[in-house]
């Protein structure tokens, strides 16, 4: 194993044994709303704490871009770690059991580590970009559906305002009809793993920061599967917006999705 994502686990570990010690308290919880439908909880702020300080304490040079704290170290560092310490809060706070641990290393702005830790199943999600998407210890990859109409996907709404809620519902449309199936869930991190594990065949994520996909973006991609933004580019660590699956599934949503684009850029 890397010794970087070596490290990287140790953190998230870390911070899912202060996730899962608070899960029998969340009604004492402090919790503060950021925004519409956009809350951060005590235990967020610690559980990020135990991040930076496994982080910071193993490479200290190394800059930290986190969810709560924002920009810890220089922005031109040659690796650059990125956090979110509980990828999916409403679910935490909600007592509903998908949520997770999501970090990512950055060397030279790519992608060099991925980890997505879901603590109450104990799931460990781990890349290392050119070896490899694994489950624990066994090497994973994604399934082998080879038709749109064959698939199971995964998506997250848009609840904040300003976002596209009436393009959304078009591409639910589009996708419905199209798909054997949707399911939402609630954190994207796990979202993207599921397709690294075959467990969904795709997914199409919205309004997103680079802190809720960097980790399952590395894994998708490690595990054979193919992301992009939702017309088919490179911007999706800063667009918010991620569309992946199995080469032939993410091939056919992309055309799903192209008409979609270009109307919604027509209007814009």
């Amino acid at each position: 194993m890397h010794p970087m994502l070596n490290i990287g686990i140790r953190a998230a570990r870390a911070a899912g044994n202060v996730i899962t010690r608070n899960m029998e308290r969340i009604d004492t919880l402090q919790v503060d709303q950021k925004g519409r439908n956009d809350f951060v909880s005590d235990v967020d702020r610690a559980a990020e704490a135990e991040i930076i300080g496994v982080l910071k304490k193993a490479y200290p040079d190394h800059s930290i871009l986190a969810e709560e704290s924002g920009l810890i170290g220089s922005a031109d560092a040659e690796y650059q770690w990125i956090v979110d310490p509980l990828d999916g809060t409403t679910n935490f706070l909600h007592g509903y059991p998908y949520f997770s641990v999501s970090i990512a290393l950055m060397h030279k702005n790519r992608i060099d580590q991925g980890i997505v830790y879901n603590p109450v199943s104990q799931e460990l999600f781990t890349a290392t970009r050119g070896d490899g998407a694994w489950l624990n210890s066994k090497r994973i990859r994604v399934s082998k559906t080879n038709h749109l109409h064959k698939a199971l996907l995964g998506t997250g709404f848009p609840y904040r305002p300003g976002q596209d809620l009436d393009f959304y519902q078009r591409t639910l449309r589009h996708y419905t009809e199209k798909s054997l199936g949707i399911r939402r869930a609630g954190s994207a991190a796990l979202d993207l793993a599921a397709v690294a594990a075959g467990r969904l065949d795709g997914v199409w994520l919205v309004g997103l920061n680079s802190w809720d996909i960097a980790a399952g973006a590395l894994i998708v991609r490690e595990a054979g599967g193919l992301l992009n933004d939702f017309a088919g580019g490179d911007t999706w660590m800063d667009g918010g917006e991620v569309l992946a699956g199995t080469p032939k599934v993410h091939h056919e949503m992309l055309q799903v999705m192209k008409p979609l684009i270009q109307s919604r850029n027509k209007n814009a």
